[in-house]
């Protein structure tokens, strides 16, 4: 019970957040934000201490968000 509300919360956030800035900037700190949120999530349902799993879906979550920012040149 507790994932399935889990799961129906989380979801639709993190996409409505997934495309959020434009800069190398703002697409690392949401990408972040939603790595820290999508790690506290895993971590509470699995039962395992809390910050390891927000501190490295952070870490990812960021790379991540950095890595996909558009080009500064790009036409969109």
């Amino acid at each position: 019970m507790k994932t399935k509300f889990a799961s129906i919360l989380l979801i639709p956030m993190a996409l409505s957040l997934s495309a959020c800035g434009e800069t190398w900037g703002e697409r690392a700190l949401t990408g972040g934000g939603i790595g820290a949120g999508t790690g506290l999530a895993i971590g509470a349902l699995a039962g395992w201490p809390l910050v390891g799993p927000a501190l490295v879906g952070a870490a990812v979550g960021a790379g991540i968000g950095a890595a996909t920012a558009p080009e500064k040149g790009s036409s969109k």
